[in-house]
């Protein structure tokens, strides 16, 4: 399961506002009728599935992508969250991994992820008399580099919670109220996001980052990542959580993770964890 963070309570929010918003969102799903859902698990699309079974009920399905980019922490974490709330739920086969344009993983690689998945559910709708794709991106999304949204326009995937103004403070806060468990889980883009831009992507190499994640949370540490380089590999922890990191017993444990996975060089980031530091190299400095 994975580990919570306590996160830094939002400025207050108005609770008519945030009844609006739902009371939106609601009414989008309803007007849907029938979705499919790309369901991660995380907290935007938890909430979204949560949201689409309270106003569909059976006439919504959550999918998730059997990929190995997706850490298996997450895909049980996925299904548990699924089976408690009652939501529909199965795993689509995604090929993402055999297409060069994926693996040669340059600043677009997640646009053939989401195509990928998107041209799959495309399918299951087509079987199955779906009418319409939806996924978890929200208000706050839109100004990030995420070639995955071109891929939806692509498909026609909707994004309700964009549609009902939803920022992620906001779903965060829903969540809690509506007592998802999903609230304050950790931000967590796929496996394949720790590989630097121009270093192929391939199950080896996600897989061994896996591993090494799947190690430091045994650790007790809650918001890390674990950045690929070849031979050295570059550990980021949240920053509330560094001095613990920095200890050099700490250090020593850290040692015996990595060496063992391939790595020559094992080294701490002193800027800790944020979020989408791989995409730093695409900004002018």
């Amino acid at each position: 399961m994975a580990t919570l963070v306590t996160l830094t309570p939002p400025t207050p929010l108005e609770p008519m506002l945030l009844a609006a918003k739902q009371e939106r969102l609601f009414a989008i799903l309803r007007d849907l009728k029938r979705v499919l859902i790309a369901y991660s698990g995380g907290a935007d699309s938890a909430y979204l599935a949560w949201a689409a079974q309270q106003v569909l009920g059976d006439n919504c399905l959550a999918l998730t992508a059997d990929s190995a980019s997706m850490p298996d922490a997450h895909k049980r974490d996925a299904e548990r969250f699924a089976r408690e709330h009652g939501i529909r739920h199965e795993y689509v086969a995604t090929q993402e991994f055999e297409n060069p344009l994926y693996s040669a993983n340059n600043s677009d690689r997640c646009f053939y992820c989401k195509e990928e998945l998107f041209r799959v559910m495309e399918n299951v709708a087509a079987e199955r008399g779906f009418e319409a794709l939806i996924y978890g991106v929200n208000k706050d999304d839109l100004g990030d580099h995420r070639p995955g949204q071109n891929a939806a326009k692509i498909y026609q995937v909707k994004a309700p919670l964009v549609e009902a103004g939803l920022t992620k403070a906001e779903l965060r806060e829903l969540s809690k109220l509506a007592g998802l468990e999903t609230w304050n889980r950790p931000a967590s883009a796929c496996l394949s996001s720790r590989i630097p831009y121009g270093t192929a992507v391939t199950k080896e190499n996600v897989r061994t980052v896996e591993v090494g994640e799947e190690a430091i949370r045994a650790l007790g540490f809650s918001q890390f990542r674990v950045r690929f380089h070849e031979k050295l590999v570059r550990v980021e922890i949240d920053p509330a959580e560094l001095p613990r990191a920095l200890d050099v017993g700490m250090a020593q444990k850290l040692v015996a993770i990595f060496k063992p996975l391939g790595f020559h060089y094992v080294t701490l980031d002193l800027e800790g964890y944020r979020q989408g530091s791989g995409n730093e190299v695409l900004r002018p400095h």
